[in-house]
């Protein structure tokens, strides 16, 4: 009944390789817990009902993509796009929080009915090969970039902007836990990855670097302060239309930035190279940045450590249930959650970033009118801290080029839109 319904014969995996696939991906994005409630707890919003609602949504959106998608995608409050509603809207515009999530709300059904009419779809269809491979080449120095900082290889430089910082105790710690992820992904054993950051947990635990939980679990769980609170009517003015835009010109690049290099990194795609079921994978996106507006969180997007999972060998919806449970479960283990640094963690995002780059061969560097865009989109994800601005400085790049050659046929009509989306992106 599971085979039928999960497909894991025709997809070349099992249960048990699955399930660690689903608990590779929590790792790699449980800090969201964290981090998502203290972005937004200053617009005001109770930080408590903050983490629940992370947990909830996240756990929520994640088992969508596994029961209606059959894809081992996971969704959360995205990155960017929580700092965009917290600084941008709260604090600089003066919206209360309430219209800012109606806003949020809207910018969400606006993108659901984009996905209907098929918009979306042809936007991704749109795109050229070389540019879906540099996708996943640039997310994958991003997530490289991100987990050298985590680790603590990295650090800012007012001269240089960033330089290698001193080896310390914590960054052995987490070469360590690399080491471990390394050997154990060389000799093919399963839950390279997870076994990895234990050990990395352990060996901090044991050197004192972090203290053990001063209780296992909290029952301190409640919505209330901020579910079911957001103003839709509030939010529809026409002030607020560029911010509605601003949400799914973000969204929008961040969503199909990391579902077109995770679906191609889990061979989600038909012969042609399109991704099965991307439509209904879009649709998910939206309806969950709906659904987080009206529990009380900003705009929910999948997320790109879902490719954690998938390097772990999961390729079905049983990979996002497990870490849509492990969420749930997290609403009431925070304490021992929260004893995981983040240097432990760090080393699995770097090896994430390595089996990202192997989409580089299929990227054409020869021809400089699709090569350098590409080029473009992999320097630019990476420099810029932002997938958006990256996709956009790479989409513009591609268009301007083939307008240079005069190959306007080359340019199909979805690429134009693109190209007018990216540049609006600049200018707003």
């Amino acid at each position: 009944m599971l085979n039928k319904f999960f497909k894991f014969s025709e997809r070349g995996t099992t249960p048990g390789t699955e399930v660690i696939a689903g608990a590779t991906t929590f790792l790699a994005m449980a800090y969201i817990i964290f981090v998502n409630p203290n972005i937004l707890a200053t617009t005001g919003m109770d930080k408590t009902a903050l983490i629940t609602v992370t947990c909830l949504v996240t756990a929520l959106a994640t088992l969508m993509t596994g029961l209606f998608a059959n894809a081992p995608i996971a969704m959360a409050p995205g990155m960017g796009l929580n700092a965009f509603f917290a600084y941008s809207l709260v604090l600089t515009e003066k919206v209360n929080w309430q219209t800012a999530l109606g806003i949020v709300f809207i910018s969400g059904l606006f993108f659901f009915i984009l996905t209907l009419v098929g918009l979306r779809r042809k936007i991704v269809d749109a795109i050229p090969r070389s540019l879906i491979s540099a996708m996943s080449v640039g997310i994958g120095l991003f997530i490289t970039f991100i987990g050298l900082i985590n680790l603590g290889i990295i650090q800012k430089n007012e001269a240089t902007l960033v330089s290698a910082a001193p080896i310390t105790s914590t960054v052995l710690i987490g070469l360590a836990g690399f080491l471990v992820m390394v050997t154990l992904e060389m000799k093919k054993i399963k839950g390279a990855m997870i076994l990895g950051i234990l050990a990395a947990t352990l060996a901090a635990l044991c050197m004192g670097k972090i203290a053990w939980p001063g209780a296992w679990f909290s029952l301190d769980v409640k919505l209330s302060p901020i579910a079911f609170q957001l103003d839709i009517l509030g939010a529809l003015k026409w002030g607020f239309l560029g911010s509605i835009f601003a949400l799914m010109f973000m969204d929008l690049f961040d969503s199909i930035g990391s579902l077109v290099a995770c679906c191609h990194q889990a061979k989600l795609t038909d012969e042609k190279g399109n991704i099965r079921g991307l439509n209904r994978l879009l649709s998910l996106d939206a309806l969950a940045s709906m659904l987080g507006a009206v529990f009380g969180t900003s705009t929910t997007t999948a997320y790109i450590e879902s490719a954690t999972g998938i390097g772990e060998g999961g390729r079905t919806g049983l990979t996002s249930i497990v870490t849509a449970g492990l969420f749930l479960l997290g609403m009431l283990f925070i304490p021992v959650i929260a004893i995981v640094p983040v240097y432990a963690t760090a080393p699995a995002l770097i090896l994430v970033g390595f089996f990202m780059m192997k989409e580089i061969k299929e990227i054409d560097l020869s021809n400089i009118e699709e090569g350098f865009p590409a080029f473009v989109i992999i320097v630019m994800i990476a420099l810029s801290y932002s997938i958006a601005a990256g996709l956009a400085f790479g989409f513009l790049s591609y268009v301007i080029f083939k307008t240079v050659r005069l190959k306007f046929r080359e340019i199909q009509p979805a690429m134009w839109v693109i190209a007018a989306l990216s540049l609006l992106h600049f200018i707003l």
